[in-house]
């Protein structure tokens, strides 16, 4: 207790004033992050990524001992990404890795592993938050997060979900090589999904017979959820030197869903339903599969204009249940189950909704309306109640073990935020924490220049039609990008109240245009569409992001080892970028391609490729060989040569860019200009920054070598030094400035980018583009 209270006592590393982080010496930090990792989405023992089907339903029997990497390579990881200018860590950790031999039984072993590796993190200066990963509720269910004993406990049968469609997962897919792109998110139209999510937020409302251990199913599973992040919470604090010291706070749930809460007719595809691929049932024809039963469905694709019917297809399980059958043994997990929930048999005809004699639907609207108020459920009432239901629960299991928590509240996808303005849950620890992907890039795996849609603004009704939100040419797309998110933070000011806002996630995929780049070294499109997503993040307002993803075992042939995804910033199969533009020049010829400027119009981009050498380290110390070692001196990559033959940077030049650190005062704007090189800020401060606490900026020394910046400075003096104070080796500015408004440039080498022109010159603006082409609205 004594250690506790001396905790709470001592300064807080950071903390919040208003909508802004500050540190102790009260200065604005920009948190500039990225999560890690990836690969903590699935075991390590046995190894099974999301294509290997071995050992997959032994899911009891598992360990995460290793995730996101090994304690020896951590200081490798965090010492690459501390010289790249990342501050904050949203670290990222299952449900399944804690509990995943059953209820109650927590893996201490990975625990313990965990805390080694926030121990590195805290070396090298970083701020964490943890983050209760999941996606699709499960790994069983064809995504990531809940423990396999989770889908027992709802009466589902996992090995019956291939057959049923109740779910499509990688690991169970005939040939895994050919699972479609990113169908793995349209589980959460699925039958188990639908159930789960359903059980998870709102069992006492529609599900009142599943009782567990004389509990319904809701706060079966949510106090299982919670207590288990709360014993690992617990377990950091008696760490004694990690909260605050490093971890900073935690996330409420990765990308919550509302199941079927707010349907208003089970047997139409609500409108709201923006994503569809592949067979896809309504909800009535999912539960109809789960209950063996054939249906013929809708058949949609994914298009340059979103997605479109192609056709229909007949999916048939041939009388297999998705249910668990009736004679399952409960005593395997040792929980009790009312007499009242029938197994064999589905939930929802056990609640009425349908009839499995006549295979009639009985109540198409029976979770549209609140049972406990009438009132008619939207999204926005489910979050409201039942999604805050649960954050209030989980906010409270975390704070009262660290009382100074910073809460990061995710509320559901793009959907309107909780009202919490003004209410006792207007807490002044808590961040809002929104998610935001350019959907046309990630579903078509292409970055195109010429159009985008304002896909936030159509989703708040802002066009008359949808032809309304298309955004033409690159200017434009940039801008589009920049306004979704200023509005996506505006909105949780207006429902949230006054508190930071972060991106907790945003990425882009790297295997684009049928893996061109790896083909070819060419990350001209990469490199746009990366720089577009920052160009956006530091023009919106928001007080930092974590970057989507650090995947340590990514490749080229299966990208993040997760359904298909390729959005990892680093790769087996790729190379570091150099400390400095020029040292590519000075290293020795590696087996692939030199440097060449390609007019190839065949590339999918049109662009230069930049697939330079790498040159041999020479560190100054270990840490910044670490910083700087290739990635294959931890992992070789198996990828066949004509997948992987060309490595590249990466796009790197794009992520890796300069940023505030801490700022005397309050940021106005900031951002960077990759063609030009160009760094600006804008700040306001009521008192001078000085020698012992002056405003301090990230420049990356490929960008800005320190014997070629030039810097303009409203007032004060400036200066430059690399800084190994954390081991990350990173060159910082530090400015002492006067009071008042200020500004500062910062311009660095000038390189050419990859643009879609393959010169130096200037792109035209989206009007010239629609001129030049003859484009049929100008």
């Amino acid at each position: 207790m004594a250690g506790s209270n001396l905790l709470l006592m001592a300064p807080l590393r950071l903390r919040i004033e208003g909508r802004t982080f500050r540190d102790t010496n009260s200065r604005e930090v920009t948190l500039r992050g990225i999560n890690v990792a990836g690969d903590a989405k699935f075991p390590t023992s046995p190894d099974l990524p999301s294509h290997k089907f071995d050992h997959f339903y032994d899911g009891d029997d598992v360990s995460f001992v290793g995730r996101p990497f090994s304690v020896d390579e951590a200081h490798l990881h965090f010492s690459r990404l501390k010289r790249w200018g990342y501050t904050l860590i949203r670290y990222i950790f299952t449900w399944e890795a804690i509990e995943h031999a059953g209820p109650g039984q927590y893996d201490e072993a990975w625990i313990q592993h965990t805390i080694q590796v926030l121990r590195l993190a805290k070396d090298y200066g970083f701020y964490v938050f943890m983050d209760p990963h999941q996606d699709v509720w499960s790994r069983f269910t064809g995504g990531s997060g809940a423990p396999m004993w989770t889908i027992y406990a709802c009466g589902l049968n996992p090995r019956a979900f291939p057959a049923t469609e109740a779910a499509w997962v990688h690991n169970t897919y005939p040939n895994p090589a050919d699972y479609p792109k990113m169908i793995w998110a349209t589980n959460y139209t699925r039958l188990a999904c639908q159930v789960i999510f359903t059980m998870f937020f709102a069992g006492k409302a529609f599900v009142p017979k599943a009782i567990i251990d004389g509990k319904n199913i809701q706060d079966y599973l949510q106090d299982h959820f919670v207590s288990a992040c709360r014993h690992l919470a617990l377990r950091i604090q008696e760490a004694g030197d990690l909260v605050n010291g490093v971890v900073i706070g935690w996330e409420s749930m990765n990308e919550p869903n509302r199941g079927l809460v707010g349907f208003q007719d089970i047997s139409v595809i609500p409108s709201e339903q923006k994503l569809q691929k592949g067979p896809s049932p309504t909800a009535w024809q999912a539960i109809l599969l789960g209950s063996g039963r054939s249906c013929e469905m809708a058949n949609w694709d994914f298009g340059g204009l979103g997605p479109y019917k192609s056709g229909t297809t007949l999916v048939d399980p041939k009388g297999e249940m998705a249910w668990l059958p009736a004679d399952y043994d409960d005593a395997k997990y040792g929980w009790k189950r009312d007499p009242d929930w029938k197994l064999g048999e589905c939930i929802w005809a056990q609640h009425g909704i349908w009839d499995t004699s006549s295979d009639e639907l009985l109540k198409k609207d029976y979770f549209a309306k609140d049972p406990e108020s009438g009132r008619k459920i939207d999204y926005e009432y489910f979050t409201n109640k039942w999604f805050m239901s649960y954050y209030r629960k989980h906010r409270e299991a975390i704070t009262t073990v660290y009382s100074n928590a910073i809460m990061f509240c995710q509320p559901p996808v793009l959907e309107i935020p909780p009202s919490l303005k003004g209410t006792e849950d207007d807490d002044r620890n808590m961040v809002f924490s929104p998610h935001y992907y350019d959907g046309v890039t990630l579903m078509t795996k292409k970055w195109n220049r010429y159009w985008n849609v304002d896909v936030f603004g159509i989703l708040r009704g802002r066009y008359l039609s949808p032809a309304f939100a298309i955004k033409v040419g690159e200017t434009a797309i940039r801008n589009c990008f920049r306004d979704q998110l200023s509005a996506i933070r505006r909105e949780g000011v207006d429902y949230m109240g006054n508190h930071p806002c972060v991106f907790t996630e945003i990425g882009i995929p790297y295997d684009m245009d049928n893996k061109y780049a790896y083909r070819t070294g060419d990350y001209s499109s990469q490199s746009s569409a990366m720089d577009a997503n920052h160009f956006a993040l530091e023009g919106c307002g928001a007080n930092g992001y974590t970057l989507w993803v650090y995947t340590a075992l990514n490749n080229h042939e299966w990208g993040d080892l997760w359904n298909g995804e390729d959005l990892s910033i680093v790769s087996t199969d790729d190379k570091l970028l150099p400390l400095s533009p020029s040292a590519n020049a000075q290293g020795q010829k590696s087996s692939s391609a030199s440097s060449t400027s390609s007019d190839d119009r065949s590339s999918p981009a049109f662009s230069e490729s930049r697939s330079n050498n790498n040159s041999p380290a020479s560190p100054r110390n270990l840490k910044q060989t670490l910083s700087t070692t290739s990635m294959a001196s931890l992992q070789r990559s198996n990828t066949p040569a004509e997948i992987g033959s060309n490595p590249g940077y990466r796009a790197a030049e794009a992520y890796v860019r300069p940023s505030p650190i801490a700022t005397v005062g309050n940021v106005i704007s900031y951002g960077f200009d990759l063609r030009n090189c160009t760094f600006s800020l804008v700040l306001e401060s009521t008192d001078a920054a000085t020698e012992q606490v002056s405003t301090e900026l990230f420049l990356p020394e490929y960008h800005f070598p320190k014997d070629n910046i030039a810097v303009e400075v409203s007032s004060g003096k400036w200066s430059i030094s690399v800084d190994d104070a954390d081991g990350g080796m990173i060159q910082v500015l530090k400015w002492q400035h006067e009071k008042g408004p200020q500004s500062l440039t910062v311009k660095g080498v000038k390189k050419r980018q990859g643009t879609s022109l393959g010169r130096e010159e200037e792109a035209p603006g989206y009007l010239e583009q629609c001129w030049q082409s003859g484009c049929a609205i100008m």
